[in-house]
């Protein structure tokens, strides 16, 4: 039996690829508040389906250089479908080796850097931003999209099972991912928050803004699928951790089969809602 909390990432392409493609309005309106006019390259680490590189390479200059990096060449692969025909350049880097390793690909100073939900897969998260912050340019800016609030998308009672599974779903989510923590090689805690790390890199102006994703009822075909597939995924990381009692799995699954009559997609009460934050710091 495989590791439930070991991440086969060439397994997350599709998944990737869909949050490439829902994302985009939420990607543009970030890009559009990091980016500067004076930019001449900008970095999208750990790029997955490449949507945020994409949106930087939306934004002027057309002369800034916009390259996307990730450890997987499989997860590549699918980005470089949905930046196909832009000026978005993709490289195969894997974060755990270090700057070095990303200095020696770009071979230049970052004005901007992006890093979403990657640094929190590395063993050693404060090692890691201060390495990211010697990748800057003067006046370059390091943004973690890191935290936020988490994703909801069901009524407190759906009908099936004892009200607040999605709740008891993403408390046993937030486990799995302590434990996933704790299992990394030479993992080093980070008992303190983005904004902390980032000052401890010796970058200045740090802050943090928040922005509300929310896609309301009715949602598309297309936006259902997607909410259906984002809780498939987090159920099938817990389903033999134990972190989720028998009778919330079973709930889960019938909610969850196209042949139940309680299946979600079925629904038409099943929303999007969610805040997710920016944490950013500058050179200078």
């Amino acid at each position: 039996m495989t590791d439930p909390y070991v991440i086969e990432w060439s397994e997350a392409r599709d998944r990737l690829n869909a949050n490439a493609r829902e994302d985009a309005d939420w990607y543009a309106i970030v890009a559009e508040r990091l980016c500067r006019p004076t930019d001449g390259l900008r970095l999208d680490i750990g790029c997955g389906g490449a949507g945020m590189a994409r949106a930087l390479a939306d934004v002027p200059p057309d002369t800034a250089r916009v390259i996307g990096l990730d450890g997987n060449a499989e997860i590549l692969g699918g980005a470089r479908k949905h930046v196909a025909g832009t000026r978005v350049e993709l490289s195969q880097c894997d974060l755990e080796r270090g700057p070095a390793a990303v200095r020696e690909l770009v071979q230049d100073q970052a004005d901007l850097i992006w890093a979403s939900a990657v640094v929190h897969h590395v063993a050693d998260q404060q090692a890691t931003v201060d390495g990211l912050a010697t990748l800057l340019a003067p006046g370059g800016r390091l943004a973690l999209a890191e935290g936020g609030l988490a994703t909801r998308h069901l009524p407190w009672d759906v009908g099936v099972g004892e009200p607040g599974l999605e709740v008891r779903l993403q408390a046993a989510q937030d486990q799995w991912f302590r434990r996933m923590r704790a299992e990394l090689p030479g993992q080093v805690p980070m008992p303190y928050g983005w904004t902390e790390a980032l000052t401890r890199a010796g970058l200045n102006e740090v802050t943090t803004f928040t922005i509300l994703v929310e896609k309301s009822v009715p949602l598309s075909n297309d936006e259902r699928y997607h909410v259906l597939r984002g809780l498939e995924t987090y159920l099938s990381r817990i389903r033999e951790t134990g972190l989720l009692g028998t009778d919330d799995l079973a709930a889960w699954d019938k909610l969850l089969d196209p042949e139940s009559p309680h299946w979600l997609g079925n629904l038409t009460d099943v929303f999007s809602l969610a805040a997710r934050s920016v944490h950013v710091g500058a050179v200078g």
